[in-house]
C-alpha cells in the first residue's frame, strides 16, 4: 500500500467532463428526433462510446491505473463488441 502513488484532479477537469457528457447525452436525443434511418442508432452508439470513454478515463481513473487494468478493460470491451457485431450479423443474414 505505501508503494501506491496519489493523483489529485482539480475540481475544473470534472465540472468539464461533466458538461461534455452533458452535452453528449443531449446530442445523443437529438440525433434520435433526426430521419437519418439507421445512421441514427450508429450516431447513438458513437455518443455512447465516447461518453463510456470520459467516465472510465476521469471518474474511475482509468487514466491513473497500472497497464493490466487497463488490458483487462480493454479485453471486456473487445468481448463486448465481438458480441455485438456477431449479433448484428446474425440479424442481418436471416
Amino acid at each position: 500500500m505505501s508503494s501506491e502513488r496519489n493523483h489529485i484532479v482539480p475540481y475544473k477537469t470534472y465540472v468539464f467532463v461533466l458538461l461534455a457528457l452533458i452535452a453528449l447525452t443531449l446530442s445523443s436525443i437529438a440525433i434520435t428526433t433526426i430521419e437519418l434511418g439507421g445512421l441514427a442508432y450508429a450516431g447513438a452508439l458513437v455518443f455512447a462510446i465516447v461518453k463510456s470513454f470520459l467516465v472510465l478515463t476521469w471518474f474511475m481513473h482509468l487514466k491513473y491505473d497500472k497497464l493490466y487494468i487497463i488490458l483487462w478493460v480493454v479485453f471486456v470491451f473487445a468481448i463486448l463488441l465481438v458480441t455485438v457485431v456477431v449479433t448484428f450479423l446474425d440479424y442481418l443474414y436471416r
